[in-house]
């Protein structure tokens, strides 16, 4: 039989006849580090079979570097465990059954076990040719200088590289990743660096395994021995390299055989061996001798192939070119691009690739798609009647339109040129021509947040001109970095991979990329199917529907709809990884675009123009990711009386009317503290003037205001060009602020409130009639110009109208260029065949930037709303010396700095209830209110942030004292309950302010953990505290899920006693379920009318011991209204088991301790 020797001292030539060890090693970190040159060495001398006593020695070895040292001597060529008798135990089970380092060893040594036959086959190429087995880094690419000095890695032959942790307390280490496609062996996944040192993220439990493309490995099903393995199926694992080629081989034969000398074996050819090859889809597998028969009959069953860019279709077993009968099992992994095949095959395999249903990237995203059409882009026609969502018109290929060249990896980035490599031009149009060269830049900007930048290096284009928080300078390090970037070629992608999983949470390589002057499309795959985000649409849920759905984005006054672009322009959104990791991304891009959702998962943007600006945050958990999203700006912080109960209606007759709603609201005791003036109170309504029957409104103002209260009044942002003595209008002459037709001094007119002068509106006419007749107004450009020409004791500026809004679409008498408002693409908006300019204004109306760039509306149209906030409420801070806020109905990003949001003109529905805690919304604003809706709303309504009942002309008033007396109830008991916590809600208010922390909070932001709770969204947080179960229908009990914590029922401070279930919880009409959560406590204050009289009152705090008997909370205080630093006392305190606190535990369960504020 053959066998082997082990010669401690060596000469020249041993190797012909002994394998080696590196001797009597120690258990010491040099040491493990010392033993990979030195079987590098040996490798050298012609000495293979080598390896270090794994654990060493000598010495007493630790968990961890025994640990460290059985991971990577399982890929010692001659891999053993041998210390002395004089210490300790230190082979694996030494160290307990469900220890890390027996788990972690196991999984390695089968991983050695499976790769045996490759590890064989090594060995025989270096017993016949003299090839090297366990090979230094620069064997394989010694062109590139820098695998010179590599030496804490190496390869096992040409294709496995092994990358170990060879230091103690350390998890990210430097590795060299060379010059090739390289794919992670646990995941398949392809890593996509190369020629570079990276920070190569490694736990407790693992070690880097990479393998590299354009290689074939033999494997088997691994077993406790190598008798029993060697009687399991055998298989193949292809490693794609750039080319979708491979090659590989295998020697086999009965594996102890011997002669004199062995080379009799060989030379009588007493074995199998094969050839693999793959390209152009085809495996074969070449039998170059065949004197062995296997008394297990050698098949390769399963056969694994990475970097696969789509799914075959079909699976063809050939023998001497005869068709074989074969069962196979086709599984396809499209998010690491691998396949599991699962087939008896002795020969040749041919895959034909096909595009599965979810691989499906719509290559005609516009209207009216047709075959022609579709293959005149050079994308395939197939008409699914089954799911009429699947786009019929798909690429077929995985390849887009760009190379990569010239890419460039350092320290703070990458940088790369992109080159438009189509010859065949025909199928696009000249505004949609993709631009020839492009600039990619990546910015590592810190550890947790990332930039990449696509955009036309050669031809300034617009880019968004919102400032964010960023380093002057990047500030990530290598080793401290959550994330890998690469730049992928053939076809080009970016892909970020999260260090601690391996997670892929972007990868573009796809084919639907393209760069024109009014057409910008990527894709992208997704991490998992749970996505949250992008606005502002009315949807059916929290996490978006990603089966074939398309949402516009194009600020408009739209109220909500299923599918219809609203008023605000939200480009970001929060993706969940398979583990609870979470990161978001922001796409900084302010013209008309759209999303497509699709169950692959995948997500493709689309945007007619400017550039492809990402901004990426890591988190890992929600809740961070939204705190590091604050890189647009922390949320503006709130006077404290705005956080009081508030009152609007569209439609009051007079200021009589408001008086005595606001003497009836007292005399009812029901808290509250804001009254509005809807445009009513204008005259016509032209903004900054006051209707002869309002003419009472400043002493009312005056007097609510000295009784504690506030008053808001409504501006739109469009100025009257009908009159004849309007300051409003001849300032804005003066300041030449209006929008104007482009090269020219005429202002483009629309129309929307304001009524022409000496008419009288006749309100039986329809309304198109009505606006025809009777309106003719133009708009005002807010970039620069914004004052209020009458101040009375306003705390809140109110914005509405300023996506911006109009009556007409386009301007009075038409638009003038055709291609801005009706683009080469217009995305999926609703009124999609008007155009861009349906309720709003022409697209080539001259705008100008901060900096005196003029710009069309056609980029500007989405930050039109946002560029009224800050000007707004620095004017009103200027005013009334006071802190204030400003509420507007559009946005984009960064909007929140500077001003809070309504979710506007909503129906009196209850399907209107759930979809607003998906946006937290205020009360509806059209259509007759049913008794019960309207009671379940406020309280409902009594929870959200911004907290103001609100309804329209023409409908009867929904207020609380517009309906009964128990009515009145409700709302009273409700209301108290804010009030009370008020001090709590300004608290995360200050949060959110300070730190970017959520106020309404979804369940999986504390309770990611729980996958139950990434699908709820009827059930909603007070910061990490408060739980809200609110009934959203017609029924007296609602069906709630407590996560797992300890809860108390907020109304009887008792214990539930349940957790991590739903349960089917009583409401009666005046019940609103609240939950406090153990761990927390919320501070409070008895409460009043108006919040003016509450903060008069005594400060107390709600205790909620946890399941440890602990507790702990915040409590931030000011005067409610003060500008720039705010004067801070906070409440932090821990309860713990002491003798007090188990008394009054003992008593309640939940203790209220009163009197504690000083």
């Amino acid at each position: 039989k053959r066998s082997f020797l082990l010669s401690r001292s060596t000469f020249v030539g041993s190797g012909k006849y002994a394998g080696h060890w590196l001797g009597d090693n120690a258990a010491t970190w040099d040491h493990i580090k010392w033993a990979i040159p030195g079987m590098l060495e040996f490798g050298l001398f012609g000495i293979p079979y080598v390896g270090a006593d794994i654990c060493g020695f000598f010495e007493d070895v630790t968990e961890e570097l025994c640990r460290r040292w059985m991971q990577v001597g399982a890929f010692y060529p001659f891999s053993r465990n041998h210390n002395t008798e004089k210490c300790i135990p230190q082979d694996p089970a030494a160290f307990g059954a469900d220890s890390v380092l027996v788990k972690s060893s196991k999984h390695y040594l089968n991983i050695r076990y499976t790769l045996l036959p490759y590890l064989y086959t090594l060995f025989y190429k270096a017993h016949t040719q003299g090839d090297t087995v366990a090979r230094p880094v620069l064997h394989e690419f010694y062109s590139d200088e820098a695998t010179w000095s590599v030496d804490k890695q190496f390869l096992w032959g040409p294709g496995l590289l092994i990358t170990p942790v060879l230091d103690p307390g350390v998890d990210i280490i430097q590795a060299y990743i060379p010059d090739a496609v390289w794919y992670d062996y646990d995941s398949g996944a392809k890593i996509w660096l190369r020629k570079q040192w990276t920070g190569m993220y490694l736990p407790a439990d693992k070690m880097g395994l990479h393998l590299r493309g354009g290689y074939i490995f033999p494997f088997q099903q691994p077993a406790t021995t190598t008798v029993a393995s060697r009687k399991n199926p055998m298989g193949l694992i292809i490693a794609l390299d750039d080319n979708n080629e491979a090659v590989g081989e295998l020697f086999w034969d009965d594996g102890e055989s011997t002669g004199e000398p062995l080379s009799t074996v060989i030379g009588n050819k007493s074995y199998i061996s094969y050839d693999f090859k793959v390209s152009n889809n085809v495996l074969q597998m070449n039998v170059t001798n065949n004197n062995y028969l296997d008394p297990n009959n050698l098949t390769f069953e399963e056969i694994k192939i990475l970097g696969l860019l789509q799914e075959p279709v079909s699976v063809t077993v050939l023998q001497n070119n005869n068709v074989q009968n074969s069962s196979h099992n086709v599984t396809y992994n499209p998010q690491s691009l691998f396949l599991h095949l699962f087939m008896q095959v002795h020969s040749i395999y041919k895959g034909r690739n096909r595009t599965s249903v979810n691989e499906k990237y719509d290559c005609h995203p516009g209207p009216n798609a047709t075959k022609e059409k579709c293959e005149q882009l050079g994308c395939v026609w197939t008409e699914d009647t089954s799911n009429v969502d699947v786009p019929y018109c798909y690429y077929n290929s995985p390849d887009n339109a760009y190379s990569v060249a010239d890419v460039k990896y350092t320290s703070s980035g990458v940088t790369a040129n992109l080159t438009f490599n189509k010859s065949d031009l025909t199928a696009y149009e000249k505004s949609a021509l993709p631009i020839g060269t492009l600039r990619l830049e990546v910015k590592y900007h810190t550890d947790h947040m990332l930039q990449f930048k696509i955009y036309d290096y050669a031809n300034k284009r617009y880019e968004v001109p919102v400032p964010l928080n960023l380093p002057k300078s990047p500030e990530s390090t290598v080793e401290s970095r959550l994330y890998d970037v690469a730049v992928q070629n053939k076809p080009f992608g970016i892909q970020v991979r999260r260090r601690s999983t391996g997670t892929v949470i972007w990868d573009s390589q796809l084919p639907t990329f393209t760069f024109s002057d009014m057409f910008i499309q990527i894709s992208t795959r997704l991490a998992s199917q749970y996505l949250y985000g992008f606005g502002e649409t009315e949807h059916t849920m929290f996490r978006r529907d990603m089966n074939w759905h398309t949402w516009g984005m194009f600020a408009r006054d739209q109220p909500p709809g299923y599918k219809l672009n609203s008023y605000g322009f939200q480009p970001f959104y929060m993706g969940l990884e398979g583990d609870g990791n979470a990161h978001g991304v922001l796409l900084l891009n302010s013209n008309a675009m759209d999303v497509t959702f699709q169950p692959t998962p995948a997500l493709t943007y689309r945007t007619t123009g400017g550039i492809l600006d990402f901004y990426m945050v890591l988190g890992p958990t929600p809740e961070l990711v939204v705190q590091e999203y604050t890189l647009v700006g922390r949320p503006v912080m709130p006077p404290y009386w705005a956080l009081g109960f508030q009152l609007c209606r569209y439609g009051y007759e007079n200021d009589t009317e408001i008086a005595k709603l606001v003497e009836d609201m007292k005399a009812a005791r029901i808290p509250y503290d804001v009254q509005y003036a809807d445009i009513d109170y204008m005259e016509r309504q032209l903004d900054f003037t006051l209707n002869p029957r309002f003419t009472g409104l400043p002493a009312l103002i005056k007097k609510i205001h000295e009784e504690g209260m506030r008053f808001i009044l409504i501006l739109d942002p469009a100025i009257s060009g009908n009159e004849t003595d309007y300051p409003a209008f001849t300032r804005g002459l003066e300041k030449d602020v209006f929008i104007k037709w482009p090269n020219s001094n005429d202002i483009i007119y629309v129309k929307v409130w304001p009524d022409l002068p000496n008419v009288e509106v006749n309100n039986t006419l329809d309304w198109e009639t009505q606006v025809e007749v009777n309106v003719d107004i133009f708009w005002n450009y807010l970039l620069k110009f914004k004052r209020n020409l009458f101040i009375w004791h306003f705390g809140l500026r109110f914005q509405d109208m300023n996506e911006p809004s109009s009556f007409v679409n386009g301007a009075v008498g038409g638009c003038r260029t055709q291609e801005l408002n009706f683009p080469p693409y217009v995305p999926h908006l609703g009124s999609r065949s008007e155009g861009l300019i349906f309720k709003t204004l022409c697209m080539e109306g001259q705008q100008y930037l901060p900096d005196g760039s003029p710009v069309s509306h056609y980029d500007v149209h989405n930050l039109y709303g946002w560029s009224q906030t800050k000007p707004t409420l620095d004017a009103l801070r200027n005013l009334t010396k006071e802190r204030g806020i400003v509420v507007t109905r559009s946005t984009y990003p960064s909007s929140g700095k500077w001003s809070g949001h309504w979710l506007g003109d909503n129906t009196a529905a209850w399907n209107q209830l759930d979809k607003s805690i998906i946006g937290t919304a205020t009360q509806p604003a059209t259509n007759l209110f049913h008794y019960e809706l309207c009671a379940r709303w406020m309280e409902l309504g009594a929870f959200y942030p911004y907290s103001r009942n609100h309804n329209g002309k023409g409908t009867k008033r929904q207020d609380p004292v517009a309906w009964n007396s128990t009515f009145e109830d409700i709302s009273r008991k409700v209301l108290n309950i804010r009030y009370t916590l008020l001090p709590y809600l300004y608290t995360l208010m200050y949060e959110a302010n300070a730190y970017g922390s959520t106020v309404v909070r979804p369940l999986l932001h504390e309770f990611v953990e729980d996958k139950m709770t990434w699908e709820i969204y009827r059930q909603f947080l007070w910061g990490p505290a408060l739980l809200i179960s609110p009934v959203l229908e017609q029924v007296k009990s609602v069906n709630a899920y407590l996560p797992n914590a300890r809860w108390y029922d907020y109304h009887t401070d008792e214990y539930i006693g349940f957790r991590g279930q739903f349960r089917n919880l009583p409401s009666p009409l005046e019940h609103i379920n609240l939950h406090i959560r153990g761990g927390y406590i919320l501070a409070q204050q008895s409460p009043a009318n108006t919040t003016f009289y509450s903060r008069k009152n005594p400060l107390a705090l709600t205790v909620a011991l946890d399941d440890s008997q602990l507790a702990e909370g915040r409590l931030y205080w000011d005067d409610g209204v003060r500008i720039g630093k705010y004067k801070v006392s906070r409440f932090h305190d821990k309860l713990t088991n002491s003798e007090s606190t188990m008394h009054k535990y003992y008593l309640s369960l939940v203790q209220r301790i009163a009197d504690m504020y000083s």
